[in-house]
């Protein structure tokens, strides 16, 4: 299993800081309690007196997005789109518990987390420019292909895991009851990025730790050391 983000996106986004977890026997229920007060207490503070907008972090995806020819405010990345649901309605959405970790994450940090059922990722991830070809699956079970040039997830075999970055992910390889191994990764592009993103990785690794009983893997990529392998 691999991951990586191709050398073009490294050349377009300098600021990219990106980094990755890896861990097996994650399948099942926690057997203890997660640490999601705890962040979303951390998240309802950025708020404090502000809207997830005006965020460094929220901004500066809002200006990658931008640069890529999307509307900020019709495509918003992950973790902007999870603080505006936790200022409108007071909380997070409940989904499954690896992924109420990781959404709870991406809050209280503002920084997007995607996690992937490694089982179903085939060989690898690139995060890259579409070519039109591949290959998107819904949640409803609908296909789709990603627009040429649109920065997506993609496996050798041709399917899109996340179209717009990391905006909008696939059914091929959510999470779900019978996952497994997970894959999950940060992607950051804010100033104190380099600081942040491996704070994320530890957050996230304890929660396994403490809820799952696992030791993950975790790496934070750069652009000479770009590909992450388990």
């Amino acid at each position: 299993m691999f991951f990586q983000h191709s050398p073009q996106l490294w050349a377009q986004h300098p600021t990219l800081v990106a980094g990755v977890l890896y861990a097996e026997g994650v399948a099942g229920n926690p057997g203890a309690d997660l640490p999601l007060a705890e962040l979303v207490g951390m998240a309802r503070r950025r708020l404090d007196g502000t809207t997830e907008a005006a965020l460094p972090e929220i901004q500066a995806w809002r200006r990658t997005f931008a640069r890529m020819g999307l509307a900020p405010t019709r495509y918003r990345c992950a973790a902007e789109s999870l603080l505006r649901r936790l200022r409108t309605s007071g909380d997070l959405p409940r989904v499954h518990p690896l992924v109420d970790l990781g959404n709870a994450v991406s809050a209280a940090y503002a920084v997007p987390v995607g996690i992937f059922d490694v089982d179903r990722c085939g060989d690898g991830i690139e995060v890259r420019q579409a070519r039109g070809d591949e290959r998107y699956l819904t949640f409803g079970g609908v296909e789709e292909h990603p627009e040429p040039g649109e920065v997506i997830f993609a496996d050798s075999a041709g399917r899109a895991h996340a179209r717009r970055w990391t905006s909008r992910q696939s059914g091929w390889s959510a999470v779900r009851d019978d996952t497994r191994t997970v894959l999950v990764v940060v992607e950051a592009m804010h100033q104190a990025a380099d600081r942040d993103v491996p704070a994320m990785l530890d957050a996230l690794a304890a929660g396994l730790r403490h809820g799952w009983g696992v030791s993950a893997h975790t790496s934070v990529l750069t652009p000479s050391e770009p590909r992450f392998e388990a």
